[in-house]
């Protein structure tokens, strides 16, 4: 199971995180700390997997983004990193080349795709065509809404 997931900026900066067991926020803060602290001080030629307290961390750089996952110690890394992966596939087929400016101007999409793709910490949808349509659908709904909602009332 993955306890949590954050995107990071190599100047360390947040760009998103979920979190899929209880926390507390000075606990978070701990973490995302430690975590852009252990992962920015690697090498890039050093393995993608570490282990840091009683978690396994999975890390992969995509760009001028890090996407980091806690996982149990039990979990498959190599599993853990094709779920970064497809991840990043579909922020990349839903933006279109995605960049960092795209997370932190649409990170409401961003989390919408992860929270399409990702539940309680386990893969809920193992298809790219059919997180794709979902996202395209609620884009559709929105989008109505929107005109309705600029109409008039006469």
């Amino acid at each position: 199971m993955i306890r949590f997931l954050l995107l990071f900026s190599r100047q360390g900066k947040l760009r998103l995180q979920k979190w899929f067991t209880p926390v507390t926020e000075r606990e978070k803060r701990k973490v995302i700390r430690d975590m852009t602290m252990l992962v920015l001080g690697r090498s890039p030629r050093s393995c993608n997997f570490l282990q840091w307290r009683d978690l396994k961390i999975v890390y992969k750089r995509y760009a001028s983004l890090y996407f980091c996952a806690g996982t149990d110690e039990e979990d498959n890394e190599l599993l853990t990193l094709e779920v970064l992966h497809r991840y990043v596939e579909l922020l990349d087929k839903y933006f279109v080349n995605v960049c960092e400016l795209d997370i932190i101007f649409n990170f409401e999409k961003a989390y919408f795709i992860l929270d399409e793709f990702l539940m309680g910490g386990e893969v809920q949808e193992t298809s790219k065509f059919a997180v794709g349509a979902s996202v395209e659908e609620a884009d559709t709904l929105q989008e109505t809404m929107e005109e309705y909602m600029n109409k008039p009332a006469y």
